[in-house]
């Protein structure tokens, strides 16, 4: 499955609570998605951003399974935090 992530970000969730990415991706019949995953494997929940917008959080209305996204997804975030880190070392070299 390919998917185009169109923005990331990391949250720590407080001081103790547990650290998730966030990532805003476009994928092939599902449209624009909205992912949260966490650390933990199998933990993983995915919404359509457009039924999100309408108010729509329903259980199978905008529900999506998580598993079957969550590689790619996880495979997503490796790719942005290495180039992340690639940025972020090329600015202290300069």
């Amino acid at each position: 499955m390919k998917l185009d992530i169109l923005q990331y970000a990391h949250h720590r969730n407080g001081i103790c609570g547990a650290p998730f990415d966030v990532l805003l991706f476009r994928a092939p019949e599902s449209g624009n998605m909205l992912a949260i995953v966490f650390e933990e494997q199998h933990h993983v929940a995915v919404l359509n951003v457009d039924n999100l917008a309408l108010g729509d959080i329903a259980f199978m209305s905008n529900s999506w399974r998580g598993d079957v996204f969550e590689p790619h997804l996880r495979r997503g975030i490796a790719l942005v935090k290495a180039h992340l880190k690639a940025e972020n070392d090329g600015r202290k070299e300069a």
